[in-house]
């Protein structure tokens, strides 16, 4: 039985930060930074059931021809996927009431749609990168018994060894978290991803120094993104920056749910450039992805 300091639950019995319970959760969940952002998924459902929100975790469940969806907001940053990926699974794997595991374990696609910056010159403002892989530079999943693959640990020391981590000209990376490396689930990869750029996705800690950003503070490391650029390993390179894969795909190893990520690059860190109309893309965005999962052209 699950202490009431462990898992803790709102006066209705829903879980503590998302304010759900198992009746209000669809099999498909579709995760936002941004809470706007919910509504303009939202919009395009045929009915909505359910609608709720505490802090900056918005959720609305509803149907799209015939298919059971929830749009939700996870803010910014991987401590809030922390949150938000234990408290879903507890949701549909734990009785509340009991505050024990359920003897069934019910399995979620999550997918997050983001904004993000391409590290890839090549990549035009407004495609669509599909993470193949998260690489988590936030050091989350270092707090859990999170196990790599072996392909994924080929990966990530041929990331180590080319970036110098622990060596002398490596100094300033030896200080952050250890690094770790998820894939995507393969059958969401495959369902979503014919026509998209698939790369590595590299989660930063930060918006600003972690990302290479630069306003008045200074930076440790000042070619991070030159060396991320710069990394190639078999046909595997690093595409983007955002600030939530790696612990998504993390957790949905740890707990057994299917996850992917899809993201517009509304910027390219490279060229510089951004994209002339960011809300459009996100919103192209949003309806191609719900055309795939729903067989309806939007």
């Amino acid at each position: 039985m699950l202490l009431e300091s462990e898992l803790i639950l709102n006066e209705d019995g829903s879980v503590y930060h998302l304010k759900l319970k198992p009746e209000n959760l669809a099999p498909t969940v579709l995760l936002v930074g941004d809470p706007g952002r919910v509504a303009m998924i939202s919009r395009n459902f045929d009915t909505i059931e359910h609608q709720i929100e505490k802090r900056e975790f918005i959720t609305h469940t509803g149907t799209l021809n015939g298919h059971r969806i929830t749009a939700m907001s996870t803010g910014i940053g991987t401590d809030n996927i922390d949150i938000v990926m234990n408290e879903l699974d507890a949701v549909v794997n734990v009785d509340l009431e009991n505050r024990v595991p359920t003897k069934e374990h019910t399995s979620l696609d999550i997918i997050r749609l983001g904004t993000t910056g391409a590290l890839q010159g090549d990549i035009p403002i407004d495609a669509l990168i599909l993470s193949s892989y998260g690489l988590g530079f936030d050091g989350l999943m270092n707090y859990y018994p999170f196990e790599q693959t072996v392909e994924e640990k080929n990966i990530m020391e041929a990331f180590k060894l080319t970036l110098d981590w622990t060596g002398a000209s490596g100094a300033a990376l030896s200080k952050l978290a250890e690094p770790y490396l998820v894939a995507a689930s393969d059958s969401l990869k495959q369902r979503l991803g014919d026509d998209l750029i698939h790369g590595i996705t590299a989660t930063a800690p930060g918006f600003y120094g972690p990302q290479g950003r630069n306003i008045r503070a200074g930076l440790a490391m000042k070619d991070i993104n030159q060396r991320l650029e710069a990394f190639q390993f078999e046909s595997h390179r690093i595409t983007n920056f955002e600030m939530e894969t790696s612990a998504i795909y993390g957790f949905g190893r740890l707990l057994g749910h299917k996850t992917c990520t899809v993201c517009v690059a509304i910027a390219n860190r490279v060229t510089g450039a951004h994209s002339p109309d960011a809300n459009a893309a996100i919103d192209n965005m949003v309806k191609k992805i719900l055309g795939i999962l729903t067989e309806k052209i939007l």
